[in-house]
């Protein structure tokens, strides 16, 4: 059978995991060539054999999205050994919750480092593809949170905030170019998202309200993503906004 995207690339990065993980099944299963980003080498390669089960194609390189070399490499090898990037998944990103007066400056550091400059590192070593080649789309894994500010969430909301706007941004810059730019906001989704939560208070918060949800699944989110980047070329799905059925805010 002929997946809908036979032939294109795509790097999804925090693709060890979670929703990234997903995608990049989901793709695969479109006939994309995928190219799967993330720190864990372990992880990144289960990973690999699992596309492979499917007979896709598939390539591990692990980067870690904070640091702007190991991020050009990336998109430099992919484009060396796979010739083209055809769609870019920003994806990797990490929650960090608790009040302002009570946080931890590192972990805010980290998160932004992680959630709005691991983005735009991925972007500026891709756009320079995309222009040549006068094509491409770029898919950002917001939130829920870059649109509804609420006590205990703020840094999390300023990331995701940040997200929304650099990417509007961004569409307005390259739409000249051919290139299409989409925002994904989930809310609560099955993952990972709490380990990296060090504030003891707002980690138990957080996994009360996950008990009173039934959350999204990662796979509930990678539809989404193939969704707007299978559309007509001349169809730009810009936000793409996806709560439980259960989930008021």
């Amino acid at each position: 059978m002929v997946g809908k995207l036979d032939g294109k690339v795509a790097i999804i990065t925090g693709a060890s995991s979670g929703i990234g993980e997903a995608t990049a099944v989901a793709l695969a299963a479109e006939g994309v060539r995928v190219v799967i980003a993330a720190r864990r080498t372990e992880r990144l390669h289960a990973v690999a054999k699992r596309i492979e089960a499917i007979s896709g194609q598939v390539l591990p390189i692990v980067t870690d999205i904070t640091d702007e070399a190991q991020v050009n490499h990336l998109v430099q090898k992919t484009n060396a050994e796979l010739g083209q990037v055809d769609i870019l998944v920003n994806n990797a990103g990490i929650g960090v919750l608790g009040t302002i007066d009570t946080g931890n400056p590192a972990d805010w550091r980290r998160a932004l480092d992680v959630n709005v400059l691991g983005v735009l590192y991925a972007i500026h070593a891709v756009l320079p593809i995309l222009k040549t080649q006068q094509s491409g789309h770029i898919v950002n894994i917001s939130s829920v949170a870059g649109r509804t500010a609420r006590a205990g969430v703020g840094v999390y909301n300023a990331t995701k905030w940040g997200v929304n706007a650099l990417s509007e941004a961004l569409r307005q810059e390259v739409y000249k170019d051919n290139i299409r730019v989409t925002i994904i906001e989930p809310g609560l989704v099955d993952t990972q998202f709490s380990d990296f939560i060090s504030d003891p208070i707002a980690k138990q918060r957080s996994e009360e309200r996950r008990k009173r949800i039934t959350p999204l699944k990662s796979e509930d989110i990678a539809r989404a993503i193939v969704y707007a980047v299978t559309q007509p070329q001349h169809v730009n799905v810009n936000e793409i906004l996806i709560r439980p059925t259960s989930q008021d805010n």
